[in-house]
């Protein structure tokens, strides 16, 4: 399959100021198969080194600091000469042998023309920070599951997601009932590659919940081996509450639905652990819409999973009421849309949003982006329903230069004036609706506003 980090991985190698790069991310999400692909398509030989495993390398690295003696025991161990620019060296596991952690800023320093690659679970890595870990010696990427966009080009679907990126509005419009329905059979499957590779083949739904009720199972086992007995059950329970949390109207993330009698600051170290672990993504409530939004957040968080194909397998959600229809899936679309449209910010945009809620709770706005240099409100709805009188009220009282809808609508873009207020001068803003599947394509469409 193909992956958009892999273009990342290229420029990476292309840099003449590039460092040791550490590939970051939860476990499952095809760090491994990248590395190795990347190795087969860009290098002539590929040393591939997993430090889960025993091996004489181990040792070493644990004990040697000199880079000369290092990179002989990785020739040692792959049988061939590293060659600079021709060979890509990879560590696998790496979070197992903090020596070879350590070692990358040696390599960084003192032999910048061999080109390697690192990858460990993003918990092991979290647990290194200040202990050895090469902090200013390594560039740093993230891997997430695969987009709407990678799961339809690893599907069979290639055209589509060539479609989407195209901003061909038109021709999205004649095929808008496919795409929507592809929609719809990606929050069934979801990103995670071994789970969308099984659909490529088989297209049995029965099948890939059973592979996500296995990872859901072997992330659980995570729990009790790298976490204390009391604390592995509080992990457990925030982990359980999240669909629960997410299936409300207001999503905000609320301690008293967790565990009985236990307080938040007893859950703080969980919810770091599924965070730093990169099976949980918070978004972060602010009080006020302004640069930069982490300056004003307030404490107050929406709490998402990994995957959203991992969300509906949790959530017990009969892939028939997802496809077709049905009071159970009526009552939980809004939470695989808001899961959905925080992944795509993620893995597509690059964003980390936030969101916006009066302090009375009357009023709320689903996420709010930075990356254009204003911030821009959007609203994210489960169906083709557009009225979104929260978003008007935001918009009239901080008066955005744009604002966006994505639902299951078909695309359009429109003037609309700002609420008017007498101490406030007349004026309009851009509202752009953008089909979910075309969500991809939302930072394009607001630097093109004004544009057609």
């Amino acid at each position: 399959m193909k992956r958009a980090a892999m273009n990342k991985l290229v420029a990476w190698k292309k840099d003449p100021g590039r460092r040791p790069l550490l590939l970051r991310g939860a476990r499952q999400v095809g760090k491994t198969w990248l590395m190795k692909e990347f190795g087969s398509q860009e290098y002539e030989r590929t040393a591939y080194m997993r430090f889960d495993h025993a091996s004489p390398l181990r040792d070493v690295f644990a004990s040697e600091t000199n880079v000369s003696n290092l990179l002989q025991a990785l020739q040692l161990h792959a049988g061939f000469k590293v060659e600079p620019g021709k060979t890509l060296v990879v560590f696998d596991e790496i979070q197992e042998c903090p020596g070879a952690l350590a070692s990358l800023k040696f390599f960084c320093e003192e032999a910048p023309g061999i080109h390697i690659v690192a990858a460990g679970s993003q918990l092991g890595l979290s647990n290194h920070v200040g202990t050895g870990f090469p902090v200013g010696k390594v560039d740093t990427q993230f891997l997430y599951p695969l987009s709407f966009r990678e799961f339809l080009d690893a599907t069979g679907k290639a055209q589509f997601a060539e479609l989407i990126g195209s901003r061909n509005w038109k021709m999205m419009a004649s095929f808008h009932d496919e795409l929507v329905r592809l929609l719809k059979v990606y929050f069934l499957v979801g990103g995670m590659p071994r789970v969308v590779e099984d659909y490529a083949f088989h297209g049995d739904f029965a099948r890939i919940r059973r592979l996500q009720n296995a990872l859901l199972l072997d992330y659980k086992s995570d729990f009790g081996k790298h976490a204390p007995p009391v604390q592995a059950r509080r992990i457990e329970a925030v982990w359980d509450s999240l669909p629960g949390q997410l299936s409300r109207e207001n999503k905000k993330f609320l301690f008293r639905e967790v565990q009985q009698g236990t307080k938040a600051r007893e859950l703080e170290f969980s919810m770091l652990w599924l965070t730093e672990a990169g099976l949980m993504r918070q978004e972060h409530r602010v009080s006020k819409p302004a640069l930069p939004l982490d300056a004003y957040r307030d404490g107050a968080f929406k709490g998402f999973m990994l995957d959203v194909g991992l969300l509906a397998a949790k959530a017990h959600l009969p892939p028939r009421a997802v496809l077709e229809g049905s009071r159970i899936f009526e009552e939980f679309k809004g939470a695989l849309t808001e899961q959905f449209v925080q992944q795509e910010f993620v893995a597509e945009l690059g964003e980390e949003p936030h969101y916006w809620a009066t302090a009375r709770g009357d009023a709320e706005v689903d996420f709010l982006l930075q990356g254009s240099g204003d911030v821009i409100p959007v609203e994210a709805k489960a169906s083709v329903n557009l009225y979104a009188q929260s978003l008007k009220s935001y918009c009239g009282k901080f008066r955005p230069p744009a604002a966006v809808r994505t639902s299951l609508a078909r695309y359009h873009r429109q003037w609309v004036d700002y609420a008017p207020k007498q101490e406030m001068p007349p004026g309009q803003y851009e509202l752009i609706d953008i089909p979910l599947y075309a969500l991809s394509q939302l930072t394009a469409e607001i630097e093109n506003r004004g544009g057609n």
